[in-house]
């Protein structure tokens, strides 16, 4: 059975920045409708619009608040790609496959701008990325990426910036150069969240906040079933993600749930803030156990990393995080800490997203793997897209194999635990 906090969203900046909502009433007696989406985060909600938008009748059944979950809040980051390597992809799908579900991935950053622009969500979203070389090794492996990109993808105009080019946009003396990409980005993802919220219940989404699914019944005509009420449906879209439990045990054995922690600092004032990151550029180095970071509307650094599978949260939240803020940004050492706080994401074993079809009319969307904030968007169209009976862009994701992480229930954790201690080695070396 899923269990939800049924409390308002987590203590966090984006929580204390958040724009007004309505909360939406619990489901009470039985309702009915062409799809039911589970799950009310961005990949259910991108789902929602979608459907709603090609004249199907939804509702969606959220266990906490829309957004509760890693949805609202992440850090922000809007990076064409996948989590998954892409030549790791190629080789399961071939050449043809990985060209495709890379332009996917581009696509799903312009799906966020047009949402925005067309829906006039106030989320502070922003282009411009870096990938910020921490050794040697990584800037050549950058160097590999710009031309592979161009060449084989037909993704040009990303910048090689070497160390004092980043250095006079980026006040750190601790990378060796890197890549910048104009068309990637970032925005307030809660407020983000909660703008596509909006729009689906402008479009005649049904929206039932405080009702988790308890169970599902798959067959001709499925249902969801809640506390106080059953969805029945002709179709049903499972976006859960970290929270899926019970409802499909199959779907939840090929994810894992991921711990990453975010603080907020004071605000630094325009001046200082723009020293620091002078194109309001989002920036994530590229180490495997990584730092993200970018700057607020109101010019508060967001520093972001410490991913950890332990399932528990680090001691010091706070303090631990400032510290490696520091490492990268000794200046800020006058700097106080105004917010803290983590959560989960869904990850797979090979870090690609994992959607497809449980049966013939039950379809899941899951493992994001930390880049959720865009492929959401693009999850959401294409299980619309092949729910209205065109699902050839949802058959090459299906292509991508998964595989239950191993260990099960009792040894997963401490084997993932075991081996992000390698990864973090590595990134000392």
């Amino acid at each position: 059975m899923l269990r939800f906090a049924h409390q308002p969203h987590p203590p966090s900046y984006y929580a204390a920045t958040a724009h007004a909502w309505d909360p939406q009433p619990p489901l009470r007696g039985e309702a009915s409708c062409d799809v039911c989406v589970v799950g009310g985060g961005l990949a259910g909600l991108s789902a929602a619009l979608n459907l709603r938008e090609k004249g199907f009748s939804v509702t969606l059944l959220e266990g906490s608040h829309v957004g509760f979950g890693a949805s609202g809040r992440n850090g922000g980051q809007v990076i064409a790609g996948y989590a998954g390597d892409i030549d790791g992809i190629r080789s399961q799908v071939g050449e043809e496959a990985a060209k495709a579900l890379w332009d996917m991935s581009v696509e799903a950053v312009e799906i966020i701008d047009e949402r925005v622009r067309r829906h006039d969500i106030q989320c502070d979203w922003q282009r411009g990325y870096v990938s910020a070389a921490v050794k040697p090794r990584h800037m050549r492996e950058l160097e590999d990426w710009q031309r592979e990109a161009e060449q084989r993808y037909d993704y040009g105009g990303m910048q090689l910036w070497e160390r004092e080019t980043l250095r006079g946009k980026l006040a750190s003396e601790r990378y060796q150069g890197g890549l910048f990409d104009p068309r990637s980005g970032h925005l307030h993802p809660l407020n983000y969240t909660l703008g596509l919220a909006r729009a689906a219940l402008d479009a005649g989404v049904a929206i039932h906040e405080q009702t988790p699914a308890l169970r599902i019944e798959q067959g001709d005509a499925p249902k969801a079933f809640t506390e106080h009420g059953v969805v029945r449906c002709r179709q049903l879209v499972l976006a859960c993600n970290s929270y899926i439990g019970a409802l499909a045990p199959q779907l939840e054995r090929r994810i894992m749930p991921a711990g990453t922690y975010v603080i907020a600092t004071e605000p630094l004032g325009e001046e200082r803030a723009r020293a620091l990151i002078a194109d309001n550029m989002a920036v994530c180095d590229t180490n495997f156990v990584l730092d993200y970071y970018r700057l607020s509307a109101d010019y508060r650094l967001l520093f972001g990393g410490k991913v950890s599978y332990s399932g528990h949260e680090p001691r010091d939240l706070a303090g631990s995080m400032r510290a490696d803020m520091l490492r990268v940004f000794p200046q800020l050492a006058d700097v106080g800490i105004d917010y803290a706080w983590g959560g989960f994401c869904d990850i797979t074993v090979n870090r690609a997203p994992d959607f497809g079809r449980l049966s013939g009319n039950v379809y899941y969307l899951q493992g994001f793997s930390g880049h959720g904030v865009n492929i959401t968007g693009l999850a959401g169209k294409v299980v619309a897209e092949a729910i209205a009976g065109t699902s050839s862009r949802l058959d090459l994701f299906a292509k991508i194999r998964h595989r239950d992480f191993p260990g099960g229930k009792l040894l997963r954790t401490p084997a993932l635990v075991l081996g992000m201690a390698y990864y973090r080695m590595r990134d000392y070396l």
